[in-house]
């Protein structure tokens, strides 16, 4: 994917602006990804994500930042009780037709993942698939999952690597233009939301023209504020990933062969203490 940093603001972005810009992307990214053009979660991130997750059969499961539910499918097919969340009415109107479609007893539900409309202690695990970096209130949301997690239970969520995907970001190719380094700067500038424009590099070019291209709020945390936002609330951590691209995966779908050159995605799986 390529994207492009819009002009910094200097008023931070909150929940219903998230929402709003959500809502906005919705329908183009619906249609792009039940096309199978986002190739960085078919081919790499989602398989890498289900890899490093423990059996949730007959478990009651939440979904944070569901968006138009396909991640929350899958792991409804592996036999978890789901319930799902999203703040962009758009994308909740697409899961819920494919709900229809194909019934797997997901219950979709209109909520910020800062203010989750559940009581305390009522699910077994929490994921949360690459939504977590581009809500305004992270610290809230994350403590809103440890307050709906009974005890013992687990949290496991991806985001896009806060070491290497910096506010500072730029592909370094050689002469053939192959990806061969990334430039990475302003680790410690957190923008308070910052807002990408890009479409999937997949994506047809017929449609690259026509649609339009998605705004991605965004907003930056160092890795040790990732660890202490986790920390605080009392969950342990015990898995990490940084999921790659193997041979096979670069053979199928060459666009991948960036992610060899350093971690893109950031796989976290963390526990609420069972005492």
């Amino acid at each position: 994917m390529c994207w492009a940093a819009l002009p910094r603001r200097r008023e931070a972005l909150d929940d219903r602006e998230v929402g709003e810009l959500w809502d906005q992307n919705a329908d183009a990214w619906t249609l792009l990804a039940r096309m199978g053009c986002d190739i960085y979660r078919d081919y790499l991130n989602t398989p890498a994500f289900l890899k490093m997750l423990p059996d949730v059969e007959g478990l009651r499961g939440l979904d944070v930042g569901c968006g138009e539910g396909h991640n929350t499918r899958l792991l409804a097919r592996r036999g978890a009780e789901m319930t799902a969340v999203d703040i962009a009415p758009k994308f909740l109107r697409h899961a819920r037709e494919k709900e229809d479609e194909e019934p797997l007893g997901i219950q979709y539900l209109a909520a910020s993942g800062a203010a989750q409309p559940f009581a305390d202690e009522c699910f077994d695990f929490v994921v949360a698939f690459m939504s977590l970096m581009d809500m305004a209130s992270q610290d809230a949301a994350v403590h809103e999952v440890h307050r709906v997690l009974k005890p013992g239970g687990f949290f496991q969520f991806s985001i896009v690597h806060p070491c290497f995907c910096t506010p500072r970001f730029k592909v370094v190719r050689d002469e053939s233009g192959n990806r061969v380094a990334i430039e990475c700067g302003d680790y410690f500038d957190q923008p308070p939301g910052r807002i990408e424009e890009w479409i999937f590099g997949a994506a047809p070019e017929e449609l690259k023209r026509t649609l339009p291209k998605f705004r991605v709020p965004r907003f930056f945390r160092t890795l040790s504020s990732w660890v202490n936002m986790l920390v605080d609330p009392g969950f342990v951590i015990e898995r990490l990933g940084e999921p790659y691209a193997d041979d096979e995966a670069v053979r199928r779908c060459p666009h991948l062969a960036g992610t060899r050159v350093a971690a893109y995605y950031l796989h976290v799986r963390c526990r609420k203490s069972s005492c």
